[in-house]
């Protein structure tokens, strides 16, 4: 599950990555207005936490033009802005909760868990249902991963990397964004996703399914040829 946290102070922004991290979420980042954005448009994360104060475009607008474009993400605030009309206009312009700084991390993860709840409880049941591919089997309501009726056995990285795929399946991913998604804001070399591909193709050969490489771009996976 995707959050894209949306943030300009640095050691906020680390701290509150590090967290979702020990959460379950694979993050995303944006430290400005327009990236936030751009970035809220092109991964279509499961949850938005956004800062209200930010440059290049205040929170409030990222917010008003993402619902204008139609991007129905949960969004929670995250504002040190004292007044009541602030929260209030937040509200009014899209968010479905928010939360004043300074807070504690308990109360966020909580805040979080019962906002993804009330939009799942409202979801059709079709979007929860199994997605296949070749004999691959993905259950994203247990975020189990099975060929064909045996579960694979794959590590936190690996299980990360390949729901970043099948969410999109041919769908090129750029390494960029794979190496977010699979090692959040751990300090790692641009080609790490390399090994974590590596591995998780051998786990997926006798499954029909192939992560292709493509040059200069990313990986895509596919059915089997």
């Amino acid at each position: 599950m995707k959050a894209l946290v949306v943030e300009d102070d640095a050691q906020m922004h680390k701290s509150l990555c590090r967290a979702l991290a020990r959460w379950g979420f694979a993050t995303a980042s944006a430290m400005d207005g327009p990236q936030a954005l751009a970035q809220w448009q092109q991964l279509q994360p499961a949850v938005v936490l956004l800062d209200l104060s930010l440059p290049g475009m205040d929170g409030l607008d990222v917010l008003q033009k993402g619902r204008a474009l139609g991007l129905t993400t949960p969004v929670l605030l995250l504002t040190a802005r004292g007044t009541v009309g602030d929260r209030i206009l937040g509200l009014n312009f899209g968010a479905d909760d928010y939360l004043p700084k300074p807070f504690e991390l308990d109360e966020l993860e909580a805040r979080l868990r019962a906002l993804l709840r009330r939009v799942q409880s409202s979801l059709p049941a079709s979007l929860d249902r199994p997605r296949t591919l070749g004999s691959l089997v993905w259950e994203p309501s247990g975020a189990a991963f099975y060929c064909g009726d045996k579960p694979l056995a794959l590590t936190p990285r690996e299980a990360a990397l390949l729901r970043a795929l099948v969410e999109r399946p041919n769908y090129a991913h750029t390494k960029e964004y794979l190496n977010e998604v699979v090692f959040g804001q751990e300090e790692v070399q641009q080609d790490a996703v390399e090994v974590v591909a590596h591995r998780l193709r051998k786990k997926l050969a006798p499954c029909g399914v192939a992560i292709v490489t493509l040059r200069g771009i990313g990986y895509l996976i596919k059915v089997a040829v």
